[in-house]
């Protein structure tokens, strides 16, 4: 038996060389973490480096673990030890249970500390995370508990417009209660108070942005477009859907009866993510946000607070990931909207919105947030997003339509918006950036590095400032 096959499938362990009866905190910490997340192993008689350096009282190490565990830890988890041989020396394997009963704490030296996983390590757990321990020890979720607003202050004009829109029922005074928005004695919940139309719950609220280029600083506007949405998470929901939608543009291709059209990001795919980054955020993490940023080459969703068990997606299948619901009455509300399943298949459909495409979205959990990359499948590092086939109008179309081959994602050429620029240019030497956006369909930034390029193969050069100059045609052809 090797250590591999010893911790076999086991994605959170720690290894300890021997037993520390002196500074129970130092292994202490990774009992308290593992009980108060999704369980793991303790390996006794291992080095750091994985070396096999076993036990020499194994069954008396055993026992003064048990006792340490049950004098220094409130309240005492569910825990098991066995024993294995590795190279004929004598391992311990300490396995914690997940509880139920969180936080469970280490407590000595005058402390009483809560611990957490964050990677491979066991971290102390932080106010929020302490505060949703304690929640979910009481068998509560944040979006259960009572708000501190009143019902009758709360209008819900949003919520019963969009779900006769999406069911083509009528949502009763009587569904108030069985949506969750208020409890059995008439008070109105966090989830309510999230839903209601003008939501206050202040930092129940979405940064949107644009930028300019790969980074958030590039260029010579820092970004294109933002816009900051408060309110219901409906309207959240709604308003950040239609930024992307105004900041996607479609690569199309004209067939016999029809046009073929394949926008830069799958609309399902970001979509269900940002559903995602609304319902299951953590809203404990006050003064934090769901961002949606904007590059030439992807997307980002984040949204605060990973994985509910604070675990990592590092070599998972992210097919099979159980759903795990932090806010669940919310999630009931958006399964009634139609705006999500009730058995939770997320992470499916956003990867099956990319089934069909080379580029795949990357998806990151750290304890502070999750954070999901789409990647923009019109975009060309070897040339620019902005030279793709993004048409906007016939007369463009024309001009480059027979430059398109069966492929969906055929590009135009460098060389064909240079030539289109500079004829515009020839035609009117005084004609701005603004204007050129306008009549050539490109943006700002393809415009600036295009005029760049002509000017640094001396086609033309620039006369005076930029309000009151002109271009000059150094060469006509």
């Amino acid at each position: 038996m090797n250590l591999k096959y010893l911790i076999g499938e086991t994605s959170e362990y720690d290894k300890k060389q021997a037993l520390e009866e002196k500074r129970p905190k130092s292994w202490l910490k990774s009992v308290s973490a593992f009980a108060n997340s999704f369980g793991g192993k303790l390996f006794f008689g291992i080095s750091d480096n994985d070396e096999i350096v076993g036990l020499s009282d194994a069954q008396g190490d055993a026992e003064k673990i048990s006792e340490a565990i049950k004098m220094h830890m409130n309240p005492i988890p569910e825990f098991k030890f066995s024993f294995e041989t590795v190279e004929e020396k004598t391992i311990l394997v300490l396995s914690v249970f997940a509880g139920n009963q969180n936080p469970y704490y280490y407590q000595g030296d005058g402390q009483l500390i809560a611990f957490v996983r964050v990677g491979n390590e066991s971290v102390v757990a932080s106010p929020s995370q302490l505060r949703e321990l304690v929640l979910k020890g009481s068998g509560q979720t944040y979006d259960s508990l009572k708000s501190i607003y009143d019902f009758k202050d709360m209008a819900f004009t949003k919520l019963r417009s969009v779900y006769f829109k999406q069911t083509g029922k009528s949502f009763e005074d009587t569904d108030y209660e069985s949506f969750g928005i208020i409890d059995g004695n008439g008070n109105l919940t966090n989830a309510g108070a999230l839903i209601a139309d003008d939501s206050p719950v202040r930092h129940s609220r979405v940064f949107c942005t644009r930028w300019n280029g790969l980074t958030k600083a590039s260029g010579l506007t820092d970004a294109l477009d933002d816009a900051e949405y408060s309110g219901s998470i409906i309207t959240l929901l709604q308003e950040g859907l239609a930024f992307i939608a105004r900041n996607t543009r479609k690569a199309w291709k004209k067939l016999p009866a029809s046009r073929l059209e394949m926008p830069d990001y799958p609309d399902r795919a970001y979509m269900e993510a940002l559903v995602n980054a609304l319902i299951h955020r953590n809203y404990l993490e006050l003064g934090s946000k769901v961002h949606i940023d904007m590059f030439d080459d992807r997307l980002e969703i984040f949204s605060p607070g990973g994985m509910m068990d604070g675990s990592t997606l590092e070599g998972k299948n992210l097919r099979a990931i159980p759903s795990m619901r932090r806010n669940p009455v919310l999630a009931d509300i958006f399964s009634r909207l139609n705006y999500m399943e009730r058995r939770g298949s997320g992470f499916k459909k956003i990867l099956d919105a990319y089934s069909s495409y080379e580029k795949k979205p990357v998806f990151l959990s750290e304890h502070w947030g999750f954070t999901i990359t789409f990647p923009n499948v019109n975009y060309d590092s070897e040339t620019t997003q902005d030279d793709s086939l993004i048409v906007q109008d016939d007369r463009i179309n024309d001009r480059i339509n027979d430059r398109i081959n069966d492929r969906i994602n055929d590009r135009i050429s460098f060389s064909e918006t240079e030539n289109l620029i500079f004829s515009e240019i020839k035609n009117n030497p005084k004609i701005t950036i603004p204007n050129l956006v306008a009549k050539t369909g490109f943006s700002e930034p393809t415009i600036s590095r295009t005029l760049k390029k002509l000017r640094e193969n001396g086609l033309i050069s620039r006369i005076g400032a930029r309000k009151n100059g002109h271009w000059e045609v150094l060469k006509n052809d």
